[in-house]
This record gives C-alpha cells, structure tokens and sequence, in this order.
C-alpha cells in the first residue's frame, strides 16, 4: 500500500486537492521505485477515487501500461456527518488518538469494508490509498485498534502478506515523518 504524494491543499479547505509540485515529484519517485520491485511486471493496480491517489498512481500505471482500478473501499476515511469542512482537521487530529473502537459504528465499518477488500485480494497489488485507511488495515494486521499505529509519510510503501489462512501480516512498514495534517 503506498500513501499518496503531498496534496496542494489540507483537508480544512479542500474536499479533493491534487497533488502539489513536490507530490508530483514524490509520485515519478514511487513509481521508480516500485517499479524495480515489482517482479514480474506490472501487477494490478488500485487506487482510491480521491485525485491525490489517482495522480500519485499514474507514473507507475504509464510505465507498465496499465489503468489503476478505482476502488472506493480504499478511500480515505470519512468526516463525521454535520461537521463544517473547517473543523474537520480538527476532529481528524482527536479521531487519531482514539481507537477505532471508541470511534463508533460508522468508523469499525468503515475499517472493516477496507480490510476486507484488502484481504480478498488474491494477487500481488499496489493499493494507492491514505494515511489513515493504511493505518487500518495496519493496525489489522497488528492486532491493534489504535487508530494511530505509524505516522506515514507522502509516498511510504507499506508491505502486507496474505498468509495461507487468509490474515494478513506486516512485511514492512512504511517510511515515517512528521506528517502534517492539514
């Protein structure tokens, strides 16, 4: 799973931002890198909806010649009903240090769709996705219900392997930063 590049915009003021100059540059980087990795090429690819993954996916989709598969269940993790797009990094910043238990029904659902998509996959596959959905399935893997199990940088490849019952393990974690929510 990697994490999108840099958006142009923080979640406070923009619904669905692109990537900014930097992301883009994160993008031709990860798609280099993955690249190298994949063996044999291409492997699927899945990307959320959301225009910073579908821009962060598209480098490597042109180098192996391929379209992403847009995938909801992969998309990030949604604002609470009725909270005004200027509070939502805000609640954001109190939902990561919670669990997702004491989150609520709609956020186990929302971890529960994204884990069993991702746990149906029977191939190799590159999911490009977002902080928090990684996270999930993350902390699935883990056995950890922290929202919060890694903070994550722009463009970190975080590997999973489906074992032979069907869990998932934690290969490798992504890279971390300071990541700035905003």
């Amino acid at each position: 799973m990697v994490r999108h590049g840099r958006a142009s915009a923080g979640w406070d003021t923009a619904v669905d931002p692109d990537l900014d100059e930097i992301g883009q540059h994160q993008a031709e980087r990860v798609a280099d890198e993955l690249h190298l990795l994949a063996n044999p090429t291409p492997l699927t690819i899945i990307s959320s909806p959301l225009a910073r993954c579908r821009q962060t996916a598209q480098p490597l989709a042109t180098k192996w010649g391929i379209e992403p598969i847009i995938h909801n269940e992969v998309a990030e993790i949604p604002s609470p009903e009725g909270v005004d797009m200027s509070k939502r990094v805000e609640w954001l910043r109190v939902a990561m240090t919670k669990t997702w238990t004491e989150l609520g029904d709609r956020y186990t659902n929302y971890r529960d769709t994204l884990v069993s998509y991702v746990t149906s996959l029977h191939h190799d596959t590159v999911i490009f996705s977002h902080f928090v959905a990684i996270n999930a399935v993350i902390g699935h893997a883990t056995h950890d219900d922290q929202v919060l199990t890694m903070s994550l940088d722009n463009c970190s490849v975080t590997v999973f392997e489906k074992q032979p019952d069907g869990t998932l393990m934690l290969k490798r974690g992504g890279r971390e930063a300071d990541t700035l929510i905003r």
